[in-house]
């Protein structure tokens, strides 16, 4: 008797003739018809150099899936690279993108019954849209990303993007000269991949390896090595195994797998986007999130690996120093994991790590002599954002983990940076860029530029930066960013002046502004949000857009 699969419903029976004359214009066979039809979403493009590639490894996926006996059929998704769209007004579209990303796959998925799915993302938004679409449709599916890029090298030193962005406020302050800013711009992004630190689509692509959705490997391989295109042949065979044992993601992604996350992301020090993006993606498993889980699991996590921007090593370090699976082993000594929690590896976490043979402990710190005994990011509260805003403490100066100074207040960053590069920001201020956030923006723009001017500038150990928008996975110093509520929805930090004093304190998990309660409530009895005019798919985002502290998903 023949296996029943979810494509039938597209090719079987007497009714379904004309959607079979269209498979065989396809050139598919009557043998083809009856084996899985297996979905690939792919996000390769000509304008990413993370996904530059992913058609080679799409073919490889399709190699694997023929192989293992199903019918492949690729279709596109879009893709925006944060790097590009930074510092201007296409970055208003990268946050708003994961959700036509989610709902494109969601869209042809549900249209053609797909009987399994493999997910091709590499870059920022990419990731965790496509995450969220898995989890909607629950049918088996398994991500492959395109693998991080290697590091760049300039004068014998790795660099990488994030050190073009402060090489920016360098030749501004005459520190670098015209040639030398040129010769990084050649020589820091080497080729195809996602940017070479631990920004947000490594961070979401590791991560993406302990919710059990990738197989290991995937969040770290580089993506010019032969291993990656291994890796995605095998990435093709093992859907079908999940879609003949009808293991699906809501199988694999529990609260216990959210906790896993959690705990490798703490250790690792990824971008403060996961924030944004976990959130999100949780909901789409029906699961219930508090962003106050993050404080309680970086509490109790070490941080075990300095990567870029916080630290000196990159994405093909950790790859070499045993990946994911080394760091979840070094983790596992001290029961941080869950490790019950089932893979796409048909594995359970706890057999993935048994395998690991070897831990460079020079890259991966052992975990009795952490780089620092809690987790790489903290949430923060107080009267400036009473549902949250988050940091990455590992990437603050020490000296600025407490730190009180007069508010220099700017509607959207471009104000800020221009007042940065004209040295109007002085040691101790506290730069607030307000309507950034996923209403106000529209679209929570990314904010490397005004981190990286204050870091080019030689301010990030004097200045912080407090926001309603978001920051690049590639920030480093005091940038306090996710203020929630955001200004455009009545938030406080919309109530800011120039001159009011603003107290951070990021060990006691506290951002307040130095006023009275009673005046707080008359400024905000008085305050009338501004809002940015948008059109087409900006305006449609901003009416329906949900809080960051809640994902900034659509409501």
């Amino acid at each position: 008797m023949n296996k029943t699969y979810r494509s039938d419903e597209i090719k079987k029976g007497v009714s379904k003739a004309p959607h079979r004359s269209l498979l065989y214009a396809l050139g598919l066979s009557d043998d083809e018809l009856n084996k899985p039809i297996i979905g690939i979403a792919n996000s390769a493009n000509d304008i990413i150099p993370g996904h530059k590639h992913l058609n080679e490894i799409c073919q490889n996926v399709k190699n694997g899936v023929y192989a293992a006996g199903g019918v492949p059929l690729a279709f596109s998704t879009i893709g925006i690279c944060d790097g590009i769209a930074m510092g201007h007004s296409g970055m208003n579209y990268s946050l708003p993108s994961r959700e036509l990303i989610a709902d494109s796959i969601e869209s042809v998925a549900r249209a053609y019954k797909f009987d399994g799915l493999v997910l091709i993302p590499n870059c920022d938004k990419i990731v965790p849209g496509m995450l969220m679409a898995a989890l909607r449709l629950n049918i088996p599916a398994i991500v492959i990303s395109g693998g991080p890029m290697l590091a760049g090298n300039h004068k014998g030193r790795k660099i990488d993007l994030h050190d073009m962005f402060e090489a920016v406020g360098a030749r501004i302050n005459g520190t670098i000269s015209d040639e030398e800013l040129k010769e990084m711009e050649k020589s820091s992004c080497p080729g195809y991949g996602s940017c070479a630190g631990m920004f947000t689509a490594n961070s979401m692509n590791c991560l993406t390896e302990v919710l059990g959705l990738a197989l290991p490997g995937n969040g770290t391989i580089p993506a010019v090595f032969s291993q990656r295109r291994r890796l995605a042949t095998e990435t093709g065979q093992k859907i079908m195994e999940l879609v003949e044992k009808d293991i699906k993601p809501l199988d694999i992604f529990t609260k216990d797998t959210v906790e896993n996350a959690i705990v490798l992301d703490m250790a690792l020090g990824c971008s403060t986007n996961t924030a944004l993006h976990l959130p999100a993606i949780i909901k789409e498993a029906g699961i219930d999130f508090d962003l106050n889980l993050i404080n309680e699991v970086s509490e109790k996590t070490p941080h075990l690996c300095s990567l870029s921007p916080a630290g000196e090593h990159h994405i093909e370090d950790l790859y070499f120093a045993g990946g994911i699976p080394a760091v979840l082993k070094e983790l596992s000594k001290k029961d941080l994991l869950n490790l019950d929690c089932l893979t796409v590896t048909g594995k359970s976490l706890k057999e993935t790590i048994d395998s690991v043979e070897y831990v460079n402990h020079e890259i991966i710190r052992p975990i009795d002599n952490p780089y620092h005994h809690e987790g790489g990011l903290t949430i923060l509260k107080g009267n400036i954002a009473p549902d949250g805003a988050v940091v990455k403490k590992i990437a603050v100066a020490d000296e600025m983990l407490v730190h009180e100074g007069p508010a220099r207040v700017f509607n959207k960053e471009e104000e800020a940076i221009k007042a940065i590069y004209a040295g109007k920001i002085k040691e101790g201020d506290v730069v607030v860029i307000l309507y950034e956030g996923p209403k106000g923006g529209p679209g929570m723009r990314e904010m490397l530029a005004p981190t990286s001017a204050l870091a080019g500038m030689g301010l990030d150990k004097k200045v912080a930066l407090i926001t309603d928008g978001r920051f690049s996975g590639a920030t480093r110093g005091a940038a306090i960013g996710h203020v929630s509520p955001e200004a455009a929805a009545g938030g406080p930090i919309g109530v800011i002046t120039d001159g009011d004093i603003i107290s951070i304190n990021i060990p006691k998990k506290k951002l307040e502004l130095k006023i009275s309660d009673e005046e707080l409530k008359q400024r905000l009895e008085k305050f009338n949000p501004s809002f940015s005019e948008s059109t087409g798919y900006l305006n449609r985002y901003s009416k329906f857009v949900q809080s960051a502290d809640r994902g900034a998903f659509l409501g």
